[in-house]
């Protein structure tokens, strides 16, 4: 089936609506506030509120604050969201803002070789 925006929606609905159990662990690295690392934190906010509604933790770390924290985690680049649980676990290195690779990186919908399905 060849993708085009309204069967991508419909997709990205049907796993909003699939009944899941499983809590999301997630850290999200920033640097300070910047507009960069506040653009991460609400895309991503507004992702799991919709996706994930009561079923996430969601803990923001910023590395210039707590450097400490990021000790084992291999953080090359911020912001940098790193899903915990489920396993298994995944890196997404960015803003948030694309929503698609968000919600394939956090295993909410699969990617097919042409692109989401």
């Amino acid at each position: 089936m060849p993708l085009n925006p309204r069967n991508v929606r419909v997709t990205f609905e049907q796993a909003a609506h699939t009944p899941h159990t499983e809590r999301y662990i997630l850290r999200l690295y920033v640097t300070g506030m910047t507009s960069r690392s506040s653009r991460a934190v609400d895309n991503l906010r507004a992702i799991c509120d919709e996706y994930l509604e009561g079923r996430y933790d969601l803990e923001v770390i910023d590395i210039y604050q707590q450097p400490v924290l990021t000790k084992g985690e291999q953080i090359i680049a911020a912001p940098t969201l790193i899903k915990k649980l489920p396993l298994p676990m995944r890196r997404i290195i960015g803003d948030m803002s694309n929503r698609e690779r968000v919600l394939v990186g956090l295993d909410l919908v699969h990617a097919s070789r042409d692109g989401v399905r």
